[in-house]
């Protein structure tokens, strides 16, 4: 069976266009040894969350943390809370470059939706509501240290990311100098 292939580049050399500089293969840059503690960094996972993966985790994971919580703490509020930071460091770390954004929104709705499981009610939605909404003020301190982690975290990434586009930019505005060719 044929394959189909773009022949743009072929035809542009028929009506006498000029074809790019070929600098050959392009070889990785060597990097110095990293130090151990570095090492270990790297070996850990590193998934990339869309932000809406990113508000699904955090959700999930708080939402277990919670029933967890529930059953081996009989609902402890600081343990929930001290927990909570965590899940917002790894949602803010996790998503992908392009939906940074998202994670500061996504962590209060995930602090919410673990506290479901852990409010005191009085029985009926209106008594659950009540307790959630009780329970969102009451704890307002580690909400917002959690959304200031995410926040903070995904501040430094968009700094580091934008820093590093100016850079590419500035090294793709520099000519080159040519490298001599090898001989077969």
């Amino acid at each position: 069976m044929e394959q189909h292939r773009n022949r743009s580049s072929q035809y542009a050399l028929r009506r006498g266009a000029s074809r790019p500089p070929q600098d050959g293969p392009r070889r990785p840059v060597p990097r110095p040894a990293a130090a151990p503690s570095a090492q270990a960094v790297r070996r850990l996972p590193n998934p990339r969350f869309t932000g809406l993966g990113g508000g699904l985790f955090s959700c999930a994971v708080m939402f277990v943390l919670a029933c967890l919580d529930r059953w081996l703490f009989d609902g402890s509020m600081v343990v929930y809370g001290v927990l909570f930071l965590p899940v917002s460091a790894l949602t803010a770390l996790w998503v992908r470059p392009a939906d940074l954004v998202t994670a500061p929104v996504a962590v209060p709705i995930a602090f919410a939706v673990g506290l479901l499981p852990i409010a005191d009610s009085d029985g009926g939605f209106g008594g659950r509501v009540m307790g959630l909404i009780t329970a969102l003020a009451l704890h307002a301190g580690w909400l917002y240290g959690g959304t200031l982690i995410a926040g903070f975290i995904a501040s430094v990434r968009k700094i580091r990311q934008m820093k590093r586009q100016v850079v590419e930019r500035r090294n793709a505005r520099l000519p080159q100098p040519p490298q001599p060719r090898r001989r077969p």
